[in-house]
């Protein structure tokens, strides 16, 4: 289990506070997800809905890179 969980509603990193996901979690859920990108789009994507709920003050498109923008 990662250190670098999201603190709801904010969506902060618990481990660095950086928004999350942030770098280090980015690269462990690459490493997790290696084989299974498809897994991994649809995990980020579960957590993109939650997010854009939590954070409807957010712009659509800002949220969207920042949950699944780094994958492209």
């Amino acid at each position: 289990m990662s250190a670098h969980g999201p603190v709801l509603p904010l969506w902060l990193c618990e481990a660095c506070e950086r928004p999350w996901p942030c770098p280090t979690r980015r690269a462990e859920l690459l490493g997790e997800y290696a084989t299974s990108p498809v897994a991994l789009r649809i995990y980020l994507g579960l957590h993109l809905v939650a997010a854009t709920q939590d954070m409807s003050w957010a712009p659509a498109d800002a949220v969207h890179r920042r949950f699944l923008g780094w994958l492209a």
